[in-house]
């Protein structure tokens, strides 16, 4: 049984937010294999010891595309890499969009200095937190962009920060928190 609680996870780049969030979903489907996860993930494209690009993928569909990349030409750069937003709206917007109005968790990962620059996602994260069903959604943790202050501010988001000492033990936490346990 999972309660209406939303968490955020936060945490530096690499921290592992990513990792803490899609231990929680695996957890969450082996407790209740009807559970309709929605939403979107973003995951990092590695090149050695570098991260040159990122994904972001419909949980739903599985379609996957690469909207950030350091070989996008684009107006919109993060450090070295090119941001899509077209592509970031055409499967992360749409699979966040679908997860409210057809799941029962609605995952947003992450809320990102790339992903905040498309004013459509920074809508669609507003709108669906005020959607009355669980989610869980990873934030930037320094940035000082206003959707995430707003975010952070809220009385209705518990803020969880993911780290090497907590991050095995994280998931196990958020699970808790989702089945209605206080923590």
């Amino acid at each position: 049984m999972v309660s209406d609680v939303k968490i955020g996870i936060t945490g530096l780049p690499g921290a592992g937010k990513t990792t803490a969030l899609l231990s929680v979903l695996n957890m969450l489907s082996k407790e209740d294999p009807e559970l309709v996860i929605g939403g979107m993930i973003n995951e990092p494209i590695i090149e050695g010891r570098y991260r040159i690009g990122f994904t972001t993928r419909d949980l739903q569909t599985g379609v996957i595309e690469t909207f950030a990349h350091n070989t996008i030409a684009s107006k919109i750069m993060v450090g070295k890499i090119g941001v899509d937003i077209e592509k970031l709206n055409n499967v992360g917007v749409n699979a966040i969009k679908t997860a409210c109005e057809n799941c029962d968790i609605i995952v947003i990962d992450e809320v990102g200095k790339m992903e905040v620059e498309s004013e459509l996602f920074c809508q669609v994260v507003r709108d669906s937190l005020d959607v009355d069903k669980p989610m869980i959604i990873t934030l930037h943790k320094k940035s000082r962009n206003p959707l995430l202050q707003d975010i952070r501010r809220r009385d209705d988001v518990r803020i969880l920060e993911v780290t090497p000492t907590n991050r095995d033990l994280l998931p196990y936490k958020i699970v808790r928190l989702m089945n209605g346990e206080n923590i």
